[in-house]
């Protein structure tokens, strides 16, 4: 799936999922929002924490919204392959199959980067 597709699709399902949840699942997302926002931590570091996370996890939705957000946040590059590194280490090596995604979507998100 592309980036597009993704972002697409996932708008549309997050408002369904808005639209159907009770209050609890209303609560949840309003504290995922504050969660992410600035702190102590910054958003970049906050997106960076949330990739790690979700790769460890093996969440492919959440790998692609993260990686998506750290690239808005401005992470790097070199950033993400130090972060990537880490999880690998701390998730071995069953998280290599998403490290393959990983770099397709940091590729896509450049490349609609070097588009605009």
């Amino acid at each position: 799936m592309s980036i597009l597709d993704f972002t697409e699709e996932r708008a549309g399902l997050q408002q369904r999922f808005v639209d159907n949840s009770s209050l609890l699942g209303k609560r949840l997302l309003a504290l995922e929002t504050r969660t992410f926002e600035a702190g102590v931590l910054d958003c970049k570091q906050k997106e960076m924490l949330g990739l790690m996370a979700s790769l460890v996890l093996r969440c492919e939705d959440c790998i692609m919204y993260h990686v998506i957000e750290c690239r808005k946040q401005g992470v790097s590059y070199e950033e993400l392959k130090e972060l990537l590194d880490i999880a690998l280490m701390i998730g071995g090596s069953i998280t290599i199959p998403h490290l393959r995604r990983i770099h397709k979507y940091w590729e896509e998100l450049e490349s609609a980067a070097g588009a605009v």
